[in-house]
């Protein structure tokens, strides 16, 4: 049975390095997924985030985001990098609509224990948008890792990312995800940079050998109701 899908990214590439592979093979087998980027830096930082480069990566987050299939991306004005000092409600409010509007089933959202203070505020904000109450919609819930900000985590039990699901792709479901990488050149990275492509694919293969396969990508359960 099909299902719709909402990934939440709290910025541009957030949604390729976290899941691209997964988001290519689910739409291959017939689900529908929608991409919420949620921050628009211009916001808080106009001088050093101009609004050039702001239609440059969203234009580059469009270009990603088709290539993969994605029925359609959507994009917020929080105010990156500086998401810890805006109204959670006000974030948790706009989730909630865009859960609404794609009927979403099943959300993917970034780990709470990542470095970055967007990501927590994110994934606080879409727990709050994402209650099981009334008439909700959301079933299930992965949390996914970043390259660039979940491996700098904060060496505690609670905030280390400890993946419990792992999404086996194909080499070539993977090729989708480094093309879709490629298309984000304002933020792709020469290796050692794990924003790199080939820090993307040693990822991929060592959560792939994790679970005897030749790439994957590890999410952790958050809530799953059947």
């Amino acid at each position: 049975m099909k299902k719709k899908i909402l990934v939440l990214a709290p910025h541009p590439d957030d949604e390729v390095l976290g899941c691209g592979a997964t988001i290519f093979k689910r739409i291959q087998q017939g689900d529908e997924v929608f991409v919420g980027i949620l921050t628009n830096a211009c916001k808080s930082d106009p001088v050093k985030y101009t609004l050039e480069k702001l239609e440059n990566v969203r234009s580059e987050a469009r270009t990603a985001c088709n290539l993969l299939g994605v029925s359609e991306v959507f994009f917020e004005d929080f105010p990156a990098p500086a998401l810890d000092q805006y109204p959670g409600f006000k974030m948790a409010e706009a989730i909630s609509n865009l859960i609404k509007k794609v009927s979403a089933e099943i959300l993917y959202i970034p780990f709470r224990g990542d470095i970055h203070n967007d990501h927590k505020a994110i994934f606080d904000a879409a727990m709050v948008a994402a209650r099981p109450v009334g008439k909700y919609s959301v079933k299930t819930i992965y949390a996914y890792e970043t390259l660039s900000e979940t491996e700098w985590a904060y060496p505690f039990a609670g905030e280390s990312f400890v993946p419990t699901v792992y999404e086996q792709v194909t080499i070539a479901e993977f090729q989708m995800k480094l093309q879709a990488m490629e298309c984000y050149k304002s933020q792709l990275r020469k290796f050692p940079n794990s924003r790199s492509i080939e820090a993307l694919e040693a990822l991929a293969k060592f959560r792939g050998a994790t679970v005897g396969a030749e790439r994957a990508e590890a999410f952790a359960l958050i809530r799953e109701i059947k």
